[in-house]
């Protein structure tokens, strides 16, 4: 689950940061919210899914990806969230998938097979 959620975000992630800086502050600025919230994006969907892959820090990760999917729903698709798109999916199908699996990550930890493991439950 670390590897698919961390492999999979990280090319959303690093095709944010070349091409959708200016996207993204534009839909902040549209919903009212300052534009330095665009910077939570590098942090949760380049950062994170590394942290993920590698095991550190899996649930803070976690629960990273799954707040910038909720932000990532309620910013560019707040009218899509039960539509059925025409392949017979929904079309905020890969977006929760995410979300769960952040939220998964979080309440599951890193697993055995982690770079670091914290003494602390609640870091893993």
């Amino acid at each position: 689950l670390r590897l698919a959620t961390g492999g999979l975000l990280l090319f959303h992630g690093v095709a944010k940061l070349i091409h959708g800086r200016d996207f993204i502050k534009g839909l902040l600025a549209e919903k009212g919210l300052p534009q330095f919230l665009w910077l939570g994006v590098p942090l949760t969907e380049v950062i994170a899914p590394v942290l993920l892959i590698l095991g550190i820090l899996t649930r803070l990760s976690g629960l990273g990806i799954a707040l910038v999917i909720v932000f990532s729903i309620f910013l560019a698709h707040p009218t899509e969230l039960f539509t059925i798109s025409q392949h017979g999916g929904l079309a905020l199908e890969l977006n929760l998938l995410f979300l769960f699996a952040g939220l998964a990550l979080f309440f599951i930890d890193g697993g055995k097979y982690s770079l670091y493991q914290p003494k602390k439950n609640w870091l893993k």
